[in-house]
């Protein structure tokens, strides 16, 4: 059992305990002077780029106030792609919780919708302000209690939560890319140099956080084939536990450049910036590709697609919508015993179409 789903499990357990013996009664004012803001993000990838706007919102509104975030080792990366954060504290490694404990805040803004944990941490600053989903008992310890709504777009529900700072719904571009170009900058840069020599790369990225987002790295494979045949250069982007699928995908395309467990966040940033496509499964790695502007082709069946699909005209989604789908609820996807059809019934045919749609 690795750290987060100890926590997962440690959450289950204590958590509502520690809500209700921490609970007590606070006046709900905005201080009138902001110095110092606090934004718990844990999770994974696409939470932490759907975030960003509202590091931008905050910003904007209060240019001279010091935002910090309170994050897992696994989502960090994505807050070095902008500009308008402070410092950044991460609350599973070593006492860095301690220490971000020890700051004074004015606000405290908890991102996370469902347990109940960071939500006690929110408790624990003594800040006078604090912010948070109104989903459970976690909603005790806040202040500002902000409903949550799984048919709303996750940018805007992040964006309701600055509203009582703001005393107005933030503007959002759907079809603007979000993520700082200039912090688009691979940690390795010869990664970026194989991309731009290429004139027509277009990315897979088969992996998925649970296997009934997967769609198989044979039916990836079939799609990169036909890609080729084109003329575009395949880029398969992922983790080592994605080996399996890219060898798959090299059987059926083995031209393609394989970048699996070789890339930070800032690489994938600054390689999907440079793609004209993306093919992916519901995964954050899809979420990075919209931030940075780069059209995504997005197969969706256990996710929420109202809730997590890229928006605006440069973005296809493809989804059967079965009966049984979305089933995914607050970050939890149960057990499929349907073979994954929500996933299985989309054909590569539909997908090559889809591409070639969106690349011409």
């Amino acid at each position: 059992m690795n750290k987060i789903e100890l926590l997962k499990v440690v959450d289950k357990i204590l958590g509502k305990p520690f809500v209700y013996l921490l609970t007590k009664r606070y006046q709900n004012k905005i201080p009138a002077v902001i110095r110092r803001i606090l934004i718990i993000r844990p999770g994974g990838i696409g939470d932490a780029v759907l975030l960003l706007p509202v590091f931008k919102a905050l910003r904007d509104r209060f240019p001279e106030v010091q935002i910090d975030v309170l994050c897992e080792k696994r989502n960090a990366g994505i807050f070095s792609l902008t500009n308008n954060k402070n410092s950044v504290y991460l609350y599973d490694k070593d006492f860095e919780l301690i220490k971000c404990l020890r700051n004074t805040y004015d606000v405290v803004i908890d991102t996370e919708q469902w347990h109940r944990l960071s939500a006690v941490v929110a408790y624990l600053t003594g800040a006078p302000v604090r912010i948070g989903f109104d989903t459970n008992e976690r909603s005790r310890l806040f202040t500002h209690r902000i409903p949550y709504s799984h048919d709303e777009y996750e940018v805007y529900s992040f964006l309701h939560l600055i509203e009582p700072l703001t005393g107005k719904p933030a503007h959002f571009n759907i079809d603007e890319p979000f993520i700082d170009p200039d912090n688009v900058r691979p940690v390795d840069p010869s990664l970026l140099q194989r991309i731009q020599n290429n004139k027509q790369p277009v990315a897979i990225f088969p992996g998925a956080s649970v296997d009934e987002r997967r769609w198989g790295g044979e039916r990836y494979g079939e799609v990169a084939k036909e890609l080729q045949s084109k003329g575009y250069k395949i880029i398969i982007l992922g983790s080592i536990a994605d080996r399996f699928d890219a060898d798959n995908i090299k059987k059926y395309a083995d031209g393609s450049i394989d970048l699996t467990g070789r890339t930070k966040l800032s690489d994938v940033a600054a390689i999907l910036s440079k793609c004209r496509l993306l093919i992916t499964a519901d995964s954050g790695i899809m979420h990075i590709a919209y931030a940075a502007g780069t059209p995504t082709l997005s197969l969706f069946g256990s996710g929420r697609q109202k809730k997590w699909a890229p928006r605006g005209k440069i973005h296809v989604v493809l989804n059967k919508n079965l009966e049984c789908s979305p089933c995914t609820k607050f970050g939890y996807t149960p057990r499929c015993r349907k073979n994954i059809e929500c996933l299985s019934l989309i054909t590569v045919e539909e997908v090559i179409k889809s591409a070639d749609q969106i690349l011409r």
